[in-house]
């Protein structure tokens, strides 16, 4: 007997969900039920009927819907977003139900009434990606309105969705206004949830057309570079390069792309040497939040593309997010969005103290209340954890807080597995747990997905380190401090490379590199430990006590190992350890 054909055929599908519906529970469960219900049937169905949809299914608060074609579905959800705008204004209530909608033109497999397959996945991967109160569609239903609907679209470019092979292109749609503006560079109207950022092409001013093609090509990579951090929405190329040749306005541009923030630049050739520049700008405010310049031999021109795209990517978004910090932190308590509270707890990291920390993982908290969802939120709280054990914040309670940490990095990365910081969360995490092989295994895949991460790039050095692979190790921390020597982590960079030097019995070079991590954060305990293990091993006793001295001060307890944060593999390399503190002091 012929085995039966799978029936499949093309749809536009449209995927719904309400914002923060598990919070609206929590708050009001059968208030919440009543309310949406209501919009169900007083307001959301009639629509569906009305654009010629069909409703799939219905999950707890998600929609499925097929419709007769991508403008059908992207119509059907203006009208639905407006409508819904509107009537959360007249009921005014504090706590409005709102949706997030996908929409994705695909192939799809048909089984009775239910549809299945990666036509269906992308329209809920893209919905899970719009602003609250917004549309996001692929770029293949954009293919399809362009040009017979006047909306304000907005290319958010390619974006990794968690479980889609490949990296799709999506569009989002502001619906705020009741007057659309044509599409193009002019229009106006886009708000993102998240602060975006434009790379504007740079301008060739080697007086050589040949060079264009390098200038362009820089543009499009940091484009793609930056994109990979998923910390910003970076606006696309085809809508930057519309002002290629000119020189607008930044203020101007970002008001026209919807952008925060522009990252202009030039390129400069004369003889076997080329100078880039780059300056990021706040288009609100037209201050330069940061600036840098290259100047380079051009021996192979790809390598050197490479080379600059890396460091604009690892410098520059560090900075957008310091900028943010700011941003942020002077907003009221009671307007902080999760984005907010995620920006504010990454501003409280940087201080370095026991206060600092604990407001941190609460701001991180409060994003996951706020978004549950929030892989960022998550990662936040994981990093935080980490902190705390390596100052020495809560070094008695350290089993469980090295559990809690390892809990909430594999959330992070069941969140979305397509974020690099996630999966440093998580190598983080496991790093604590003194699960080397494991925590190597996550860096990588931060590393692949996001190769400026550097973060990612330092973390494979160091679980390569405490593999005892120490000279495989060192390129990597090496390479990590080569992409952003700003990092106001730098500390950590000296700190692992003096740990990769001790390692390999080189003590005078890990002498060297504790004492740079000291002079840039002394209370930071790691380096004294490794110049005081060091100091030992070379006979230089008084020192090698005053460093451990002053360890044990910054952090009682630090010596013994079950408090250690940076456990070897090999035993061998613990007891090498160990031998150096017992000369320094340690009486373990």
């Amino acid at each position: 007997m012929a085995e039966e054909r799978v029936q499949r055929r093309l749809a536009a599908i449209l995927s719904a969900d309400v914002v923060g519906y598990s919070r609206l529970m929590g708050k009001d469960e059968e208030g919440t039920l009543a309310r949406l219900n209501a919009l169900r049937t007083e307001l959301l169905h009639p629509k569906i009927s009305e654009y010629g949809g069909r409703i799939v299914k219905t999950t707890g608060d998600g929609t499925l819907v097929e419709f007769p074609s991508a403008v059908d579905a992207v119509n059907h959800a203006i009208d639905v977003q407006r409508s819904l705008g509107r009537r959360a204004a007249e009921e005014n209530h504090d706590s409005p139900i709102e949706f997030r909608l996908g929409i994705n033109v695909g192939d799809v497999i048909i089984d009775g009434d239910d549809i299945f397959g990666d036509g269906v996945n992308v329209a809920a991967r893209i919905e899970a990606i719009a602003e609250p109160g917004g549309i996001s569609i692929s770029g293949t239903v954009y293919d399809q309105v362009r040009g017979k609907l006047d909306l304000p679209f907005r290319d958010l470019g390619e974006q990794f969705l968690k479980n889609i092979a490949e990296p799709i292109r999506v569009i989002a749609i502001s619906v705020a206004a009741e007057n659309f503006e044509p599409d193009g560079p002019t229009a106006t109207g886009a708000i993102f949830a998240r602060p975006a950022v434009a790379v504007l092409p740079f301008e060739n001013m080697s007086g050589d057309p040949e060079q264009e093609y390098f200038s362009d090509g820089l543009t499009e990579d940091i484009i793609t570079a930056l994109s990979l951090w998923r910390s910003f929405p970076v606006i696309a190329r085809n809508s930057t390069f519309a002002y290629k040749g000119q020189s607008p306005d930044i203020r101007t541009v970002g008001k026209d792309l919807g952008a925060r923030y522009v990252i202009e630049g030039s390129v400069r050739k004369a003889g076997n040497r080329i100078r880039v520049t780059a300056q990021l700008i706040n288009t609100e405010t037209g201050h330069h939040v940061w600036a840098e310049r290259y100047d380079r031999d051009l021996a192979d021109i790809f390598d050197l593309q490479d080379e600059i795209t890396a460091r604009v990517a690892a410098t520059v978004v560090p900075e957008l997010e310091r900028a943010e910090h700011k941003s942020s932190t002077a907003k009221q308590p009671q307007n902080l969005d999760a984005w907010d509270c995620v920006q504010r707890g990454l501003a409280h990291l940087l201080e370095f103290t026991k206060e600092g920390n604990s407001k941190a993982r609460g701001m991180f908290e409060r994003a996951i209340a706020i978004d549950p969802e929030n892989s960022q939120g998550y990662g936040g709280v994981a990093y935080a954890y980490m902190r705390d054990i390596i100052f020495g914040f809560e070094i008695s309670s350290g089993t469980e807080i090295r559990t809690k940490c390892l809990e909430y990095g594999r959330r992070a990365v069941e969140l979305d597995d397509h974020d690099a910081m996630a999966h440093v969360s998580l190598g983080i995490a496991y790093h604590l747990n003194a699960r080397n092989d494991d925590a190597f295994v996550s860096f990588q895949q931060a590393y692949a997905l996001n190769p400026s991460n550097t973060m990612a790039v330092n973390g494979m050095g160091m679980c390569l380190i405490n593999l005892g692979r120490p000279d495989e190790g060192l390129p990597y921390i090496e390479r990590a401090m080569q992409l952003n020597p700003q990092d106001p982590r730098v500390y950590v960079y000296f700190a692992f490379m003096a740990k990769a030097h001790f390692t390999a019995r080189r003590y005078d070079a890990a002498i060297e590199m504790a004492r740079k991590a000291v002079q840039r954060l002394p209370d930071f305990p790691d380096p004294h430990m490794i110049l005081a293990a060091s100091l030992a091993h070379l006979g230089d006793m008084d020192e090698a006590r005053k460093e451990y001295e002053t360890a044990e001060r910054f952090q009682p307890g630090f010596a013994e190992p079950s408090a250690w944060v940076h456990t070897y593999s090999n035993e061998s390399d613990n007891e090498h350890y160990m031998d150096g503190l017992r000369k320094a002091g340690w009486e373990g």
